[in-house]
């Protein structure tokens, strides 16, 4: 068979044809204030708080749109990417490969996930994670939609982040083992 290298990288879609077809409401997810981040951080120096910082690898992957009952987003692959599906999953995608005019292999399918590059993977990602958190006791911050906390031995856990980069704090190194252990178990390795 045909053996392909693994990549670092993401598949991206092409919003462009995406836009004009939701309002900025459907499709904004909220960051981090920078004033959180410099309030947070100075909270954190003052109470000798330990951090960590990681990373949701392929965060908008987890979104499950279908789950989540959003419109069918469909898209189109050309060429290469369209005979490299068909080359993977040829029970699947090999009655659907067509060719246009020049010859080109051009593939229909429906995504079931967020995709890097769709309009609104950010806020389905945003809004999957605030519901993790919630579902796990964190409290979201009224002023900072991207802070959230929650107390853990005592003591106050914060959470802050900008889309799947975040920050943790606490007093305590095994509290925050522990929620960056729950991450794990939730999303999968972290970087």
């Amino acid at each position: 068979g045909t053996k392909l290298k693994k990549l670092k990288g993401r598949f991206c879609a092409d919003g462009r044809a995406q836009r004009g077809t939701m309002t900025k409401d459907e499709t904004t997810s909220p960051t981090v204030h920078i004033d959180s981040v410099f309030l947070t951080s100075a909270i954190d120096a003052h109470e000798g708080r330990k951090t960590a910082v990681i990373d949701l690898p392929g965060a908008y992957l987890i979104v499950n749109m279908e789950e989540r009952g959003e419109d069918d987003v469909y898209m189109i692959l050309r060429g290469k990417v369209a005979e490299l599906m068909v080359e993977t999953a040829p029970d699947v995608y090999r009655d659907y490969l067509t060719y246009d005019s020049r010859g080109n292999a051009v593939l229909y399918v429906k995504l079931k996930r967020a995709l890097y590059g769709l309009i609104k993977s950010a806020l389905l990602f945003y809004q999957e994670l605030m519901s993790d958190l919630t579902a796990q006791g964190f409290v979201v911050n009224p002023y900072d939609p991207c802070v959230a906390n929650k107390t853990v031995d005592g003591t106050q856990l914060t959470v802050r982040w900008h889309v799947d980069d975040l920050m943790l704090s606490h007093l305590k190194d095994e509290a925050l083992t522990e929620v960056i252990d729950w991450f794990k178990a939730k999303y999968g390795n972290l970087s």
